[in-house]
């Protein structure tokens, strides 16, 4: 004859076993057992405290890239490039991996292998040497940036200085105006020039970034588009050119930097086949702005 006890055992053992069936467990539910009116033991579960499934954390990166990725396909025709990466916060994005010519923001790179040579003990920088770069860079005058490329030993000088920079897919060309480049080695350029443990020192950053906040105000457009009235720093280099291989039709660059609370912004965009130098202008500038609209929507911390 079996008692009362023996009976209570075996329905705690099939309880437990229905609740580990149905996924319980010690962790999440607790049965308290109370003696019934007629005596025997009857199994009532108490209310389970059960750990609330955790939301996934939302990807705004990837809808942000996702959607400026939509815009500049949209469109660029598949003439645009760009990236954007904020030292602050290591937000990035690249947009187009097109090799493009770099018209006249070749000139930041040249001026950039001046200060590093300079550094390196290899030259001394010259009264000259400063006239020309402040004309390179804020008026965009060529035959200024002529001297300073062959100052720093012309094309072989100028590619000796991207690998201390970390480029990998700019070449420079004795014409240096024809030189190609991408987007993400205008973002490497940057990030190499604004990094305070970089190849160039204080002195050096804080004269070429100088220069390019005194760019005319003719120059003054692109990546300074995107600019709000939180911005305290705006840098930039334009470059603009014919393509005589793409039917004369215009090539329009911009690279530069934003600093504004919260967010150090380095930007390039890249674009060609323009059929009016101001309808390039209007196509960086536009990309420039949404990428960062979409970017600054993003939480930080």
């Amino acid at each position: 004859m079996k008692t009362p006890q023996s009976r209570t055992s075996r329905r705690g053992l099939l309880a437990a076993a229905v609740l580990a069936l149905a996924g319980g467990g010690a962790a999440e539910a607790t049965v308290v057992w109370r003696r019934s009116s007629t005596g025997g033991a009857a199994p009532t579960p108490a209310a389970a405290t059960l750990s609330p499934t955790p939301s996934p954390t939302p990807d705004y990166l990837a809808a942000a890239k996702a959607k400026v990725a939509a815009y500049v396909a949209e469109s660029g025709n598949g003439h645009v490039a760009l990236a954007v990466r904020d030292r602050t916060t290591g937000l990035a994005l690249t947009i187009g991996g097109t090799r493009f010519p770099t018209a006249s923001i070749i000139k930041v790179d040249i001026l950039a292998a001046l200060l590093l040579r300079s550094r390196q003990g290899d030259l001394d920088i010259t009264d000259s040497d400063r006239r020309n770069a402040k004309k390179s860079i804020t008026l965009s005058d060529n035959d200024a940036t002529t001297k300073l490329f062959w100052r720093i030993g012309g094309k072989s000088g100028l590619s000796a200085a991207n690998k201390t920079f970390g480029l990998k897919e700019t070449r420079p060309n004795g014409a240096w105006g024809s030189s190609s480049t991408t987007v993400a080695d205008q973002i490497r350029l940057l990030t190499a020039l604004t990094d305070e443990n970089g190849p160039l020192d204080d002195a050096g950053r804080r004269y070429l970034f100088g220069l390019m906040s005194q760019v005319d105000e003719e120059q003054d457009w692109g990546v300074p588009a995107a600019a709000t009235t939180a911005t305290t720093g705006v840098f930039v280099k334009n470059g603009w050119d014919t393509i005589g291989a793409d039917g004369g039709l215009w090539q329009v660059n911009t690279i530069g930097r934003l600093v504004e609370p919260g967010h150090d912004w380095l930007v390039a965009v890249l674009s060609g086949h323009h059929r009016t130098h101001p309808a390039g202008v209007r196509m960086v500038e536009a990309m420039a702005k949404y990428a960062l609209k979409e970017l600054r929507k993003i939480p930080i911390g």
